[in-house]
């Protein structure tokens, strides 16, 4: 039976239209999180703080996602949100070659693309949530997630390599090009789609009232809220390092931006084997004790590359094999983890929920990117990458006692009474 559902949902033409939509922005997405730091480091002559801030930006608006998603959960139909989301990314994103060519290029200008370009990211998220339920029956989620995370690590392996090419052969601004375009793209599967709006919150209170409403469901929500206690701790050593990992990659391994980007391309396939297995793996060890092997083991994988020394290609070979273990890592968090908060949220509280959990899950990540920047400034860039490796083991703590490590299967999970 499971084979036969994974079969339908490709031959579903409304989740084909989603799935091609999905895969080709998150393709160009990987080029811009190349080619962002790469115009500042290479570019502007960026230090270390300045790059964790520019990270910091990119993760800003997500402090807001409790009152966006608030205000997402009171619109109908969620798909023109997305669609606007998606426009507004393509025309902020061309300004960047503009400013190039016009001379105009500045870190200014980096900080203000990164926070707003941000904020639409947060309001595609926020309507995703409610839009993916849509298209996807219950017993379908992990299947669902499964192929989703397949192409979004498929991304990972090409969109680095690609753009690490780009950036060499055209520069950096020209590259982000190519992003813009995958977003337009988006827009326009995303305008085929026919699905039905679902059930607004009908709820006349006040957006604060209702914002304070979700971030109670979601802090005492027995899976919720030690899920966002774990993914929390991940992405704020995980942003430390994240921060510096290609300016460490640049100039403290002395590799190229081509080979950086082939680097991260073939580390990244261990996320498209990650994002295969985690399915097989929840069902033969459960989705829980997956959950926690994902919560060490990503955060971890960041001292191989911090840890890497000898010729060039020893390092470059280091890089690889860091981004494969925590590709491989993050999938078998991610995905049986976004299955079950799919599986115990309530419809009507799909955007909020979300918005909330957004608002501390990757609010903290500014704060760990901007930690991550100052730490590599006072103790060095190397040190800072082993810190995070170290800090991130403590997620897990968050896991323990909690009912998540105990969920074998989700069919059986339904959303708490209110």
């Amino acid at each position: 039976m499971k084979t036969l559902a994974a079969t339908s949902l490709w031959r579903d033409r409304r989740f084909r239209t989603f799935w091609s939509a999905q895969g080709v922005s998150e393709f160009g997405d990987r080029i811009t999180e190349l080619a962002l730091p790469l115009i500042a480091v290479t570019m502007l002559d960026a230090s270390p703080s300045q790059v964790g801030f520019l990270t910091a930006a990119v993760w800003l608006p997500n402090l807001a996602s409790l009152f966006i998603g608030t205000w997402v959960d009171h619109r109908r139909d969620k798909r023109p949100l997305m669609i606007a989301a998606d426009l507004a990314r393509t025309v902020l994103l061309l300004t960047l070659p503009v400013a190039y060519w016009l001379d105009f290029l500045a870190l200014g200008h980096l900080y203000v693309i990164a926070i707003l370009a941000g904020t639409a990211h947060v309001v595609f998220n926020t309507a995703y949530a409610s839009f993916f339920v849509r298209i996807v029956g219950r017993d379908q989620y992990l299947e669902a997630n499964s192929k989703l995370s397949a192409t979004r690590s498929l991304s990972f392996m090409g969109g680095p390599a690609v753009g690490g090419l780009l950036v060499q052969w055209l520069t950096a601004p020209i590259a982000i090009v190519v992003d813009a375009l995958t977003f337009a793209f988006s827009a326009v599967q995303l305008s085929r789609l026919k699905v039905a709006p679902g059930v607004p919150e009908e709820s006349e209170e006040p957006l604060l009232r209702r914002a304070a409403a979700g971030m109670r469901y979601v802090l005492k929500h027995p899976y919720i809220n030690r899920s966002l206690g774990c993914a929390t701790t991940v992405n704020f050593f995980n942003l430390m390092s994240m921060a510096l990992l290609v300016l460490f990659a640049s100039r403290h391994l002395g590799l190229s931006a081509g080979v950086i980007g082939v680097a991260f391309g073939v580390g990244a396939s261990g996320g498209l084997l990650g994002a295969v297995a985690a399915s097989p793996l929840s069902r033969r060890f459960g989705a829980g004790p997956v959950i926690a092997a994902g919560a060490v083991i990503f955060p971890g994988s960041v001292a191989i590359a911090a840890l890497a020394g000898g010729p060039t290609w020893w390092k470059a070979v280091a890089l690889a094999v860091a981004e494969f273990v925590g590709a491989f890592a993050v999938m078998c968090f991610d995905v049986p983890l976004n299955s079950l908060q799919a599986a115990v949220i309530h419809d009507h509280m799909r955007s909020r929920v979300v918005g909330a959990f957004s608002s501390i899950n990757y609010g903290i990540r500014p704060l760990g990117a901007v930690v991550g920047g100052f730490l590599g400034t006072w103790i060095g860039v190397r040190e800072t990458l082993l810190v995070s490796a170290a800090g991130g083991l403590l997620a897990v703590l968050w896991l323990v006692g909690s009912p998540i490590i105990r969920t074998r299967e989700l069919t059986g999970l339904e959303p708490p009474s209110l």
